[in-house]
């Protein structure tokens, strides 16, 4: 008779495969796989999140919270039904800004950030506030936007006033901005926590619109006109709030978002997936583990640059449990080939990027096959 199959705890936490597969979808895919080749073995899925894509989907399914439907609208002000989370006990709602005012949900290269703005996420804010809820946290990567959070503030009552008392509308007049009129009530939450692993400043070489800008379609004679636009915003509402939030780690974050969300609303910020760590218990799941299973869209070397997955790797290497990494595509780079025990790829070891686009669940879970065969043999 056959040797009995030792049985193997297996933590599968993937992030995202962007634009095919949530992080939950992504992990139900690998289980499925490994489950085929060792279906004695004891498994546990865990999406991971950082603060952009996936983010709310994540942090609702471990805290329990229930999806909300808000009309609202887009980044470029077209009417969408945009998705939240919300619990109604811990009175506290989880919102991801991509889901609303997110790069993904326009069309490509088809508007300018110019003419768009972060008002949507502010009309779900109002809604939040309208619902009785005290607390939020806002995951806020993915944005499309590079506003200051100036569309978000018009949308929770903040008037921007040029020097012939007109009302300022877009946030590509802010350089003619002389007065700011707060709302009554100046923040819709009594807590408000910012999830990012962005520390860029709001301005500068290493701000929102030189670094993020040129992904989100800003030019290279575009960048004069933005800085001068969000200079002119944090230059008067710093100083109205008597303190330079234009120079606080995230600021730059989602196109200054994170300076809006800061300097606006008092929001505080914090590592998007350190929230998420310290809320799902990550180490002693990891420590409870044989061997962890991560992955993502495309394993490159931002990957070990703050993102979810590299960070869950580094914990599992400080562990010492072993960690492997499953991508739809892979750039190996000797970094990331220390952070992970084995690397394995959907493209081009199983198939074309077309293929894998047209059923990313079914070449996943082929994947998940090939990992525990190669793994445990």
């Amino acid at each position: 008779m056959p040797a009995r199959q030792e049985i193997m705890k297996i933590l599968i936490a993937p992030d995202k495969f962007k634009g095919s597969l949530t992080g939950l979808e992504a992990a139900h895919s690998l289980e499925q796989g490994w489950r085929r080749a060792r279906p004695g073995d004891d498994i546990r899925c865990l999406p991971v999140c950082d603060g952009g894509d996936g983010f709310g989907e994540t942090l609702a399914h471990l805290e329990g919270a229930s999806p909300r439907i808000s009309r609202t609208t887009d980044a470029s002000g077209q009417i969408i039904e945009a998705s939240w989370w919300w619990h109604q006990a811990h009175s506290k709602a989880i919102i991801e800004s991509a889901t609303i005012i997110g790069l993904a949900r326009l069309q490509p290269n088809r508007l300018h950030p110019f003419d768009l703005d972060t008002r949507g996420l502010g009309t779900v804010f109002s809604e939040a506030q309208d619902l009785g809820l005290t607390h939020c946290v806002v995951g806020i990567g993915g944005s499309a936007t590079n506003d200051g959070g100036f569309g978000m503030a018009r949308a929770l009552g903040w008037e921007f006033i040029d020097s012939a008392g007109r009302r300022i509308e877009k946030w590509t007049r802010l350089e003619e901005l002389e007065d700011l009129v707060p709302p009554a009530e100046q923040s819709p939450f009594q807590s408000l926590i910012i999830a990012s692993d962005v520390a860029n400043p709001l301005l500068g070489p290493q701000g929102a619109s030189r670094i993020y800008g040129p992904q989100k379609g800003l030019l290279a004679s575009d960048m004069e006109k933005a800085e001068a636009c969000l200079g002119r915003l944090a230059q008067l509402l710093d100083s109205m709030r008597g303190h330079r939030w234009r120079e606080a780690p995230g600021a730059g974050a989602a196109g200054g978002l994170g300076y809006g969300l800061m300097a606006f609303l008092g929001g505080v910020a914090e590592s998007g997936f350190q929230y998420f760590a310290k809320l799902a218990d990550l180490e002693k799941r990891i420590l409870w583990a044989d061997l962890v299973v991560t992955g993502e869209g495309s394993l490159d070397a931002s990957t070990c640059m703050g993102k979810g997955v590299g960070e869950l790797a580094s914990i599992c290497q400080r562990h010492r449990v072993p960690c492997v990494a499953a991508g739809g595509i892979v750039q190996t780079n000797e970094t990331l080939s220390r952070l992970f025990k084995d690397i394995y790829s959907i493209c081009p070891a199983l198939t074309d990027p077309d293929s894998s686009q047209k059923n990313p669940g079914f070449w996943l879970a082929e994947l998940g096959e090939q990992i525990a065969r190669r793994w445990t043999t």
